[in-house]
């Protein structure tokens, strides 16, 4: 595939549909593709991150529609789609990407919560934009014990609490109203709550700033996992360390079962990945953690760099589409939608990851599902 016609990744990304060691590529001139230009302003910068919401909507509903993926919520959260007839439609290749990346993480998800099933838990899902997993959890004819937060920009949660207002299904699906408390960007229900909140506010400026508030309706300890499906990478370094040590450390007690599942670009040094940092940052999106967290090896030392070291694995897109989706499914798949670019699909799977790592606090039981997943390496 010539490089003007690799598709911009980008529509592969999705918050639930959003937000190799770092040394060796730290001097690389290619490291200025991801500098931001200095002609756009922070608050823009916000508004193009706040806007990739809508893409990741827009390919999780082409998925939905192609026949990927079951999900009679994705229509009601992407309402641009009725008002533009065929705007959701995405290449085949961009299809089978948004499937691996949501079952993927769905079965990490569904690994967390069937593991001592009567325990009650705790998901953050950070960046979730308009995502739809909760509706689809609480969907089923048995539903999952646990409390889940969705964390966003104001502007995105304003958004989508408008979509939840109009729809009797998804007001009953996120509880009972008289025990709702909403705001025109909030919604606090016992099992869901959605908080409008810029993640970079809980990421001290320095050592010397007073530690970060609590987020109140965050139970310390429940055992949690927090995902971040293309959210964190939009943040430096620094700041997305912080944030996750925020919640592993300071929303939570030390002895709470912490696991954290990322899903992220990977490979940005080949070919392949300069031209996918250049399509992106032609659109004036910026991914803040792609050099330093480059490769499997590293996304893996940084959780345990989290204290997430009782459990890390990481697999490239590729991996888990070969490797996690059983015969009959694949074969599913290849009668869903015809594919041709399976070499480029291939080669745009390579550029990015599902990672995860836990640590088992007082209760190591709640990841017995996790330890059984594959890893790249065969490593758990």
């Amino acid at each position: 595939m010539a490089a003007s016609q690799i598709p911009n990744l980008l529509s592969m990304r999705g918050r639930g549909g959003g937000r190799g060691r770092g040394g060796p590529g730290s001097g690389r001139d290619d490291v200025a593709a991801t500098d931001a230009d200095p002609t756009v302003t922070a608050e823009k910068q916000d508004q193009i991150v706040r806007q990739t919401d809508t893409d990741a909507n827009l390919s999780r509903l082409s998925a939905v529609e192609a026949g990927y993926l079951p999900d009679p919520f994705a229509a009601g959260f992407a309402p641009q789609a009725a008002s533009e007839p065929g705007s959701s439609r995405r290449m085949p290749i961009i299809n089978r990407g948004t499937y691996a990346r949501t079952t993927a993480i769905d079965r990490l998800v569904d690994g967390f919560l069937a593991s001592q099933p009567d325990v009650k838990k705790q998901i953050i899902s950070l960046g979730a934009g308009s995502d739809t997993r909760f509706f689809r959890l609480m969907g089923r004819k048995e539903k999952p014990n646990v409390v889940y937060h969705e964390l966003d920009f104001p502007s995105n949660t304003a958004q989508k609490l408008a979509l939840i207002k109009k729809s009797a299904n998804l007001k009953r699906l996120i509880g009972d109203e008289a025990d709702c408390t909403w705001t025109d960007v909030e919604v606090h229900c016992p099992s869901y709550h959605l908080h409008a909140i810029d993640l970079r506010t809980l990421h001290p400026k320095d050592e010397a700033s007073s530690p970060t508030k609590a987020i109140p309706q965050i139970d310390p300890s429940l055992p949690t996992l927090v995902l971040s499906e293309c959210c964190l990478t939009y943040l430096k370094p620094d700041a997305t360390d912080a944030v996750v040590n925020y919640f592993a450390n300071t929303a939570l007690n030390s002895n709470t079962p912490f696991g954290l599942a990322l899903y992220e670009p990977i490979n940005p040094f080949d070919a392949f990945g300069k031209v996918m940092i250049s399509n992106l940052a032609a659109r004036g999106i910026v991914l803040q953690t792609v050099h330093k967290y480059s490769s499997l090896e590293a996304q893996k030392a940084r959780l345990r760099s989290y204290g997430l070291k009782d459990g890390v694995g990481a697999v490239d897109a590729d991996f888990l589409h070969e490797r996690w989706i059983d015969e009959g499914e694949k074969e599913r798949l290849n009668r869903v939608e015809m594919l041709d670019e399976v070499e480029e699909l291939r080669m745009l799977m390579r550029h990015y990851c599902v990672a995860w790592g836990w640590r088992d606090g007082e209760n190591g039981a709640v990841w017995k599902r996790w330890r059984a997943v594959e890893s790249q390496d065969g490593e758990i």
